[in-house]
This record gives C-alpha cells, sequence and structure tokens, in this order.
C-alpha cells in the first residue's frame, strides 16, 4: 500500500540533475515548481538546478555561486571549431566541462572513441590559465573521447614522440605510436595552478573495469575496437609512470572521460575531487534541507549506475542523513534500480515512461510528461 504523507509540505527542495538531451536541470525545476504551486496554493520552493561533472557543470556553478560566462572557440572532438564556454566564480575559480568542447553531444550519434580528442579541453584549460585564473574545476563527465588525456596534453604543450622522434597529436587509436613524451615546453603557467577534476566514477584506466570496456561501447566502439583504446591506455600509462615516476593505472578514477582524468594526474599533478559532492557543498545544499519537508531529484535514466556517484544518489544520501524524504522522477527507471532506491533513502521512483505511450515520445515532450509524472506523484502521496 501506498504510503501517505499526513501533511502538505511547506517546503520543497528541488535538486535534479538534466534528462540528457532531452530536458535541462533547469526546466525539470521550472515544471515541477508549476505542477506543485498548483496543487499546494502558497508553498516554499527552493529549485537547484544540478551536474556531476557533466554536461550542465558551468551552468550549476554559475546559478549557486554568481560569476562570468567566458565563451571562447576551441576544437571539437574532432578537431573542428566550435564555440564554447567556462566560467569564472566570484573567486577567480575556472570551472571547465569536458563535455562542452569534447562531449557526446558535440560528437553526433557516429562517435568513434578512436578517432575523438580532448584537445578542446585543453585549449580550455590554457584560456583560463592566461587570462589569469589559477584555480580550475574541471567537471569530466560526458565526454566523446579515450585518449588518455593527450589532446588535453598536446594543447598546453606537451609533445608525444613516436619510434622516429615525429611529434604527433595521438588518439584512442593511434596511443600505441607513442614512444615517448616530452614535457619541456609545457605551458609555464601551469606550475602554479591547481587543477581540481570532478569525478564520481570509481573505473581504473585499464581492464575489465577500466574506460574503453566500460565506456567505450556508448562512445561507438565495437569489441575488437575496445581491446585496440585498452591496449592503447595500458602503454599510455606505463609511460606515463616512466616520464612522470608516477603510475597512475590503478587509480580509481583515472579511467574517468576516457582516460583523461589518468593524463591530468600524472602529467600536470592534477587531483580527483567528489564531483556531486563538491557541487553540493557549493550550493549549500545541508542548508537549504535543513528546513526542507521533500525533496525532489531527478535524471534521464534511473539505473545501477546511479547508485555510483550519481547527482541523484548523492541529494539522497544528504536528504537521508538530514530525515528529508526524497522523491526520484526519471525517464526511465530499471526495475532492480526501483527496488534498490531506498538503500539511498528515496521513497519512490516516478517515470515518465508510465506517463508517454512510447519512449520517443517521452524525450520528445520532455516537459509535459514530468508535468503529468508531477500530477501523479503529489496526488498519490498528498491526497486531497
Amino acid at each position: 500500500m501506498t504510503q501517505k504523507h499526513p501533511l502538505s509540505p511547506k517546503k520543497i527542495l528541488l535538486a535534479p540533475d538534466s534528462f540528457k538531451g532531452s530536458l535541462t536541470a533547469g526546466a525539470f525545476c521550472r515544471t515541477v515548481e508549476k505542477e506543485a504551486a498548483a496543487r499546494f496554493g502558497r508553498i516554499r520552493i527552493r529549485s537547484l538546478p544540478l551536474a556531476d561533472g557533466g554536461e550542465g557543470t558551468v551552468d550549476c556553478f554559475l546559478f549557486a555561486a554568481g560569476g562570468e560566462r567566458v565563451v571562447i572557440t576551441v576544437s571539437d572532438p574532432w578537431g573542428k571549431a566550435v564555440r564554447s564556454a567556462y566560467a569564472v566564480l566570484p573567486d577567480g575559480t575556472a570551472v571547465i566541462e569536458t563535455a562542452a568542447s569534447a562531449g557526446l553531444v558535440l560528437a553526433g550519434p557516429e562517435c568513434r572513441a578512436a578517432e575523438t580528442t580532448t584537445y578542446g579541453v585543453g585549449e580550455t584549460i590554457r584560456h583560463a590559465l592566461r587570462a589569469g585564473r589559477r584555480r580550475i574545476l574541471l567537471g569530466l563527465g560526458g565526454s566523446a573521447t579515450n585518449d588518455g588525456g593527450c589532446g588535453a596534453a598536446c594543447a598546453l604543450g606537451v609533445r608525444f614522440l613516436d619510434a622516429d622522434g615525429v611529434p604527433f597529436l595521438p588518439v584512442g587509436g593511434t596511443l600505441g605510436r607513442i614512444a615517448a613524451i616530452d614535457r619541456s615546453a609545457c605551458e609555464p603557467l601551469l606550475a602554479g595552478a591547481e587543477i581540481r577534476c570532478l569525478c564520481d566514477v570509481k573505473n581504473p584506466l585499464c581492464g575489465p573495469d577500466g574506460a574503453s570496456a566500460v565506456f567505450g561501447p556508448q562512445k561507438g566502439a565495437d569489441a575488437e575496437t575496445v581491446r585496440l583504446l585498452d591496449g592503447g591506455l595500458f602503454r599510455l600509462g606505463a609511460l606515463l609512470a616512466r616520464e612522470t615516476g608516477r603510475d597512475v593505472r590503478e587509480i580509481p578514477g583515472a579511467g574517468a572521460a576516457g582516460g583523461l582524468g589518468a593524463g591530468l594526474l600524472a602529467l600536470f599533478g592534477a587531483s580527483l575531487v567528489p564531483g556531486i559532492g563538491t557541487v553540493l557543498d557549493t550550493l549549500a545544499f545541508g542548508r537549504e534541507l535543513a528546513d526542507a519537508d521533500l525533496v525532489i531529484t531527478g535524471e534521464g535514466s534511473f539505473d545501477t549506475q546511479s547508485f555510483s556517484g550519481k547527482a541523484v544518489s548523492g541529494v539522497a544520501k544528504r536528504a537521508k542523513a538530514a530525515g528529508v524524504p526524497v522523491w526520484i522522477f526519471a525517464g526511465r527507471a530499471e526495475e532492480t534500480a526501483r527496488t534498490r532506491c531506498r538503500e539511498i533513502g528515496a521513497e519512490g521512483v516516478w517515470t515518465l515512461s508510465e506517463a508517454a505511450p512510447s519512449p520517443e515520445e517521452s524525450r520528445r515532450r520532455a516537459a509535459h510528461y514530468l508535468a503529468l509524472t508531477a500530477r501523479r506523484a503529489f496526488a498519490e502521496r498528498f491526497p486531497s
């Protein structure tokens, strides 16, 4: 039997991630705000659109902390010019999204992880450094790449040499050609910079749980290509250990963004920090929780990966610790994830797919079906 809340909420805290490709976190908040106001009349609603290091991270930090959006032209995953942006927060920290220059959305439906590059990420870091930014937060989510961060490193002055000593720009499929790494012409401003990579995955660089095996297929890699990519990352990891004295292959999270995390750790002394945890701390999420009666979070697909550091699980765990009920609105949900939702403190999961006639329609008119989903959840849990 569905549990009924005896009273209407006085304050609802909305803290969703985006529904990738169909609904921004901000649009989620606006839609649910409208339905909550229609259901409950005068009610306090606090909206905190989230990102966990992927698409929307720049907007999330600007919303939370204010600051300036810096628009620049960099290379996309195919090396073509694209307009991108990063944030400069009031304290001078630069916030950069990997997805804004090397993202799956930019790569398009024909993504080929063996051919894409993170060069644009390095260009963005270089621009921020030369603009005087010495603290950089880099979100590693949503990449279309598997180049171990070599593209980004090239943009920052690192040279990768083949067996004949000729420098080239490595991509995922050509990492095996690297014979030596020359850091003599590195961007000098890196020496005084702090780069923190927002990362919630725990995957190492290589192997069955590594970047290529786990994330390669969603970037267009078949089984043969996955083997090629994994071998290339293993070789790169060995070279990085030889050249820098730091073996990053087994570090949890080194496989994030196709090994971008590993390259930045080894070559530039970057660090990995919890993505959603850093975002929630910046948003003063705990303070907002203090007087909330209900938290609603959401994401496009609620599945087993949602329990491993995604925004939904980060929100739910903090709300659970504070004793505040949590609901999840998702585009779709795996049955195993539904049955496990209470592990992270969620009371229940409502999906757009239950209201829409087809998955395609659910994605095409996501805001409409989210409104219906919110209406149904409020009616079930807060009956008149």
